[in-house]
């Protein structure tokens, strides 16, 4: 083994782990296991998951190797610089819709990163291109059978598809899923639909090229395209209007009916803002099957809606009534009214305040791209309950900041009130039934 490379250097091991009682310290460097590379956490999840560990390390320049047995997919009790165990995989595709592209100057930093890394994809759900992967890499996909994938695939025209994402390698796509369904692997598809680029007789057609990898192309999520106003020398795009959104529906429902029947599954699902945007009702939670599509929107509210459900069936009546404000975005607004109607009988009214996107140009309407600068300039002045309740998703994960770089604290003083985040339904029946 050639013990040349940079390896993998330890930063902690785990106390009464196999990897501490068979002697590995901290500071060691992992170079291989069993004999094979780690070149990432893949390499190592996977050479890990065996009984008989074999690790060779090298200690204060020096090479050594290290023996264990341990249960099987034990894990090894091991951690080290980063998650990845290697730098992230970004991306080189210049899509004419990408919303990275069409954030303003001034963002922070984190806002402009563009991952596409295959390996976020399986870990973590991320949606990749498969552009950007050597083919020396793809088989190590296969190889270690790295199975679901999320591909952004948006047309299988390689034509189309290479004039949406100006990348010369983004036509080989269903050749790359083809290889994964071959391969036993599973994957599910995303597709961001353009008017007058990748809908209409390019749309039928990448359905119809999906759909012949099932059950390898475990399902299909179609979400419209988002439009903000910092396009300034991008390519103009088409949006969807109340009918040709209800044009969209008219299409993917009777092809959700025969894929059912063909393959047991809808397959193809929309997300919700087609629905919203066709003033039509969503459809009923059965059709969502098992939400597998929800990071696209696909079923969100009727997730949020059954949760909602659920957990107020659980409490009694307030004994003191209440009124409680709560903002979000102007799509699902009528949703939303209508849903919480059900609260009153319990005692709660709500006053619910659609925030309009004028940060990004008004032409996004859902409530994780609602910024700080658009609830003050929506809310200042009015009077509102203490706490706000807003959704989670207006902020960074894990953390109390807008898309806009304002801070949640900023924003409760600008408003003179405390402001409570909410995940989902049940977590806002518990924020309304706090005394």
């Amino acid at each position: 083994m050639d013990l040349c490379a940079k390896g993998q250097p330890i930063t902690f091991v785990e106390p009464d782990s196999p990897a501490k009682r068979a002697g590995v310290l901290p500071g060691d460097v992992l170079f291989a296991i069993n004999d094979s590379p780690v070149l990432d956490l893949i390499d190592y999840e996977a050479l890990t998951a065996h009984r008989g560990i074999r690790l060779t390390l090298k200690r204060d320049g020096e090479p050594l190797t290290v023996s264990l047995f341990k249960d099987a997919y034990e894990p090894l009790g091991l951690c080290f610089e980063t998650t990845l165990m290697s730098r992230m995989m970004t991306c080189r595709n210049h899509c004419v819709f990408c919303f990275i592209d069409q954030m303003p100057k001034g963002v922070r930093s984190s806002l402009n990163v563009k991952d596409d890394d295959w390996r976020m994809s399986f870990i973590m759900g991320n949606y990749v291109t498969l552009t950007n992967v050597s083919d020396a890499e793809f088989q190590r996909i296969l190889d270690r059978r790295v199975s679901p994938l999320y591909v952004s695939v948006h047309a299988t025209d390689p034509k189309v598809r290479t004039e949406i994402m100006r990348n010369p390698t983004a036509g080989r796509i269903m050749e790359r899923l083809k290889s994964l369904s071959d391969a036993g692997l599973r994957f599910n598809a995303q597709i961001v639909l353009c008017r007058g680029l990748n809908d209409g007789d390019v749309l039928k057609r990448t359905l119809s090229d999906l759909s012949s990898l099932s059950p390898g192309c475990a399902s299909i999520a179609i979400v419209p395209v988002g439009v903000t106003r910092f396009r300034e020398g991008l390519p103009k795009l088409g949006t969807f209007n109340e009918a040709q959104s209800r044009e969209v529906i008219s299409f993917i429902e009777p092809l959700q009916q025969e894929y059912l029947s063909r393959f047991g599954t809808r397959l193809v699902f929309l997300s919700d803002e087609w629905y919203l945007n066709a003033n039509l009702p969503l459809p009923e939670p059965e059709a969502y099957e098992e939400y597998e599509q929800i990071e696209n929107g696909v079923g969100l509210l009727r997730m949020f809606e059954e949760d909602f459900r659920y957990a107020l069936s659980l409490r009694e009546k307030r004994t003191k009534p209440r009124t409680v404000s709560i903002a979000g975005g102007t799509a699902a607004y009528p949703f939303f009214s209508e849903l919480y109607r059900e609260l009153e009988p319990y005692g709660i009214r709500t006053a619910l305040y659609p925030i309009p996107n004028l940060w990004f140009g008004g032409n996004v309407h859902v409530a994780g791209l609602v910024t700080g600068s658009d609830l003050l300039s929506e809310l200042s002045g009015k009077e509102l309950s203490d706490p706000l309740l807003i959704p989670k998703n207006m902020l960074r994960e894990n953390d109390a900041v807008f898309l806009d770089g304002k801070t949640l604290s900023e924003v409760e003083a600008a408003l003179g009130v405390r402001i409570r985040t909410f995940s989902d339904g049940s977590e806002l029946i518990s924020c309304l039934f706090e005394e």
